[in-house]
């Protein structure tokens, strides 16, 4: 497995839950204050959710996941600072299951 993939992971995990925590204050905004005009970012959000299951997947598969460790992680995008939590458990598991990915992974940079 490419150190790329585990970099991909993390960066969609970190924009999908900035963009999850916008769409939260969107939500709180348009229904508790009338603010409209902030319709775009479901959308966006949408996208960056698909990308960020499909990296999701396919890392878990390459990582023999069991599907009881990759449905949390895929989920954890649909509920807000949950996909910040589940970044660190994933670096942490990768850490300690497959170190030369994590060495890789910061010659890369």
């Amino acid at each position: 497995m490419s150190p790329r993939l585990l970099t991909a992971y993390r960066t969609l995990a970190y924009l999908t839950g900035v963009i999850l925590l916008i769409f939260t204050i969107e939500i709180i905004a348009k229904y508790g204050f009338g603010v409209e005009g902030l319709e775009w970012v479901a959308i966006v959000h949408g996208w960056i959710y698909l990308a960020y299951f499909f990296v999701t997947v396919y890392l878990g598969i390459q990582l023999r996941w069991t599907w009881r460790w990759m449905v949390p992680v895929v989920l954890a995008g649909t509920i807000p600072v949950m996909s910040f939590v589940a970044e660190r458990k994933v670096v942490a598991r990768v850490r300690a299951e497959h170190p030369e990915l994590v060495r890789a992974e910061h010659a890369a940079s």
